[in-house]
């Protein structure tokens, strides 16, 4: 197998014509996220029916002329996300058509989350060597320990493709993979929701709506103030100090001194700027306040969620899926609270694609409907099953 390495401009664009004769690609990359906003690339790999391309970013300024011609490729990867929000955060671009091995393997029986030398080895029957995982991946030169490392994690990616793909079809489930890989390529799946922020910083549910305001306000600095600079938003300052200056409302710099945690660099730096937040926080009109966060459900409700989820895993279980792969708890919850009292309004409380609503939801009806019940099948005889009888 071919192995090149593209370190250079003319190798790329070289890289990026090889790409538009190549109907598919496979693709890894190793990064650091220790001390940046966003994820820095320490190398990207790629693999071809017929070599590997390994590329080094910190050798080229400008990799966005390879993120447009992965456009309209398709991309084969496991577990994909984290690299497709790097390319998306670093370039403003995606690839259009993605199959994710690891979402894909998920709807074969193989888990929510199988790692990639684990299908390798069960598919392919083939065993990665993964001595190199926490590599440093920004020293150079790279060991020849570590060149096999990166060929290995990309060059099975197409192989396994091509198997998980015919197994998906033997069991009448291609449509549904492709429509949740599609989901990777989303924009929306990666764009920062400013006016959630808050709902990240740890600690919001012990506030109250003017200061959950405040915290809006504080939070989306956070972020400006890390994407600028590129740093965690950690560095600029950690959950409890925002939920400290929300509490305190402080209404001058000196105010801050109050806050124990806050450092004196950011004092100077941020000082000004966090007051000011504070301030914005404090204008908003009553009717824009942020909602309090949902209260737990009572012991009703609470039952109605869990007899929903012990169907859904029923059902996963005779379909051999992963129970997370078919609907989350917080769709169980949004029913719960509103009881939707039709089928088309309950269908659109659970907010489920198409094949899930066919498989869960449907079940799910009847159920709190009262048209099924659930019962236990084969207790007697040490083989438990739970079972939605009509």
């Amino acid at each position: 197998m071919d192995v090149i390495s593209v370190s250079d401009r003319s190798a790329l664009l070289a890289l990026c014509e090889r790409l538009e004769h190549a109907g598919r690609v496979a693709m890894d990359t190793e990064f650091h996220s220790e001390n940046s906003y966003v994820p820095r690339l320490m190398l990207l790999q790629l693999a071809f029916d017929d070599g590997v391309a390994l590329v080094d970013p910190l050798a080229i300024a400008d990799l966005s002329p390879l993120a447009r011609a992965l456009e309209h490729r398709l991309v084969i990867g496991h577990a994909l996300s984290s690299d497709l929000r790097i390319f998306y955060e670093r370039f403003g671009s995606l690839p259009g058509n993605v199959f994710d091995t690891q979402i894909a393997a998920a709807f074969c029986g193989f888990g929510a989350a199988i790692s990639l030398a684990d299908l390798v080895q069960e598919l392919l029957h083939v065993r990665l060597r993964k001595s190199h995982t926490v590599s440093d991946w920004s020293a150079r030169p790279l060991s020849p320990a570590q060149i096999q490392y990166l060929v290995d994690d990309v060059i099975h990616l197409i192989p396994l493709y091509e198997r998980i793909r015919a197994l998906l079809v033997e069991r009448g489930r291609l449509p549904w993979a492709e429509a949740e890989c599609k989901t990777l390529s989303d924009p929306a799946r990666y764009r920062v929701e400013s006016d959630r922020l808050y709902l990240k910083v740890a600690g919001n549910q012990r506030l109250n709506r003017r200061e959950l305001a405040i915290l809006s306000e504080l939070a989306q600095l956070r972020e400006r103030v890390a994407r600028e600079r590129d740093v965690p938003l950690r560095f600029v300052a950690p959950d409890d100090v925002l939920i400290a200056i929300a509490s305190l409302r402080p209404k001058s710099v000196r105010d801050l001194d109050a806050v124990r945690r806050i450092s004196e660099q950011t004092k100077r730096t941020l000082g000004k700027l966090l007051i000011d937040a504070v301030a914005a926080g404090e204008a908003w009109p009553e009717d824009r306040l942020p909602p309090k966060p949902q209260r737990g459900l009572d012991n009703a409700r609470e039952s109605l969620v869990t007899l929903m989820s012990v169907v859904t895993s029923a059902i996963a279980a005779e379909q051999k899926l992963p129970t997370s792969l078919l609907v989350p708890r917080s769709s169980l919850e949004r029913v719960a609270r509103e009881l939707p009292r039709d089928h088309e309004t309950f269908n659109a409380t659970l907010g489920l694609s198409d094949w899930r609503t066919e498989l869960v939801g449907e079940p799910l009806w009847r159920l709190v409907n009262g048209e099924r019940k659930i019962a236990v099948h084969g207790y007697l005889r040490g083989e438990p099953q739970l079972a939605i009888d009509p």
